[in-house]
């Protein structure tokens, strides 16, 4: 999987210079551009559409790995008119806040390049973590976990350097595609260091009303050079879902669909899964997360696939570097 992943970094990059795009106007976007588009995995009130309230249990918070049929929740009760589920997280360890799942088969819009209102057809949308999420949607919260974007460098250099991977020379370890630093998760010390940090911004969606986050880049692994593993991935997102539920936040697995076999290890609830369809990925996050797969194209034939092949999914096609509908390369359609 890391050399498809690579393949697309490289690809797609190219693609992105041509457009003019860059990951580096999140600060003046107001959001995060693609991130798989360009970097190939890895960029209110509460939600009116919560889902009836049931106890889920260590099984709901953790997820399970098992193949799964359409529709099927994990250890909460499904609510039948909106297709969600709320989990209680207590008996997971991770605190006793409640949290919900994204409504099924809904009307999904990918925000990170910026906010803005969403269409009268969307249900579901995904923001940056200093945007404010969409009044009476459910809003699913962008962070930015296993690397550090150009307008965050100061904090980490400054408060927690020694949280940023090193190579030989002890220079910082950089993905190359988006000019960002990967954080140091190799020792168990570490990722709790790191926990603490993310999980002060769990907090901070949590507070700004938000319903769910997606943590990005959990594929920084295949980038490290070999200095990280998939077993540290996997044992950080452990660490952020404990803090996500502890906040009342489902989580998402982001990308990697090589890890959905170790879905119950990192105790993840759905998927935000970009270009599924045109990586014929699909039906890896389906077999770990049933319907709870929410699916960002930026290839209209991709997407025509995708609502033909999985109509029973969420599924959205953006612009690579998705902008606001005030730009002119701007595109949205969902089935």
């Amino acid at each position: 999987m890391s050399l498809l992943r690579s393949t697309r970094v490289l690809v797609i990059s190219f693609g992105l210079l041509a457009l003019g795009g860059c990951s580096s106007s999140k600060a003046a976007a107001g959001g995060a551009p693609s991130r798989d588009a360009g970097a190939g995995a890895g960029g209110s009130a509460n939600s009116g559409a919560a889902g009836s309230a049931a106890t889920a249990g260590a099984a709901g918070a953790a997820g399970s790995s098992a193949t799964k049929p359409a529709g099927a929740t994990d250890g909460g009760l499904q609510d039948a008119s909106t297709g969600n589920s709320a989990h209680d997280a207590g008996d997971a360890g991770t605190g006793s806040a409640t949290f919900t799942l994204p409504p099924l088969n809904a009307g999904l819009d990918y925000q990170l390049g910026g906010a803005y209102a969403p269409k009268a057809s969307v249900k579901i949308v995904s923001r940056d973590r200093n945007a404010q999420p969409a009044a009476g949607l459910y809003n699913i919260c962008y962070v930015n976990g296993f690397q550090i974007q150009t307008d965050e460098e100061s904090f980490w250099m400054s408060a927690h350097p020694d949280l940023i991977l090193r190579d030989a020379a002890q220079g910082p370890v950089i993905d190359q595609a988006w000019n960002e630093m990967l954080i140091d998760v190799s020792t168990a010390a570490k990722r709790a260091a790191v926990a603490q940090v993310v999980g002060d911004w769990l907090k901070g969606c949590a507070a700004a009303g938000f319903d769910a986050v997606e943590i990005d880049n959990l594929d920084s692994y295949s980038r490290s050079g070999g200095r990280l593993t998939a077993d540290n991935a996997v044992d950080t997102m452990k660490l952020l879902s404990a803090a996500a539920h502890a906040a009342g936040l489902a989580i998402a697995q982001k990308n990697s669909s090589e890890l959905v076999p170790r879905r119950a290890e990192m105790g993840t609830d759905f998927v935000v899964a970009e270009e599924c369809n045109r990586y014929t990925e699909c039906d890896a996050y389906k077999a770990g997360y049933g319907d709870h797969v929410l699916v960002i194209e930026y290839r209209r034939a991709d997407f025509d696939k995708g609502c033909a092949s999985y109509p029973e999914l969420s599924m959205v096609l953006r612009d690579l570097n998705l902008v606001t509908p005030a730009d002119a390369q701007y595109v949205y359609d969902g089935c």
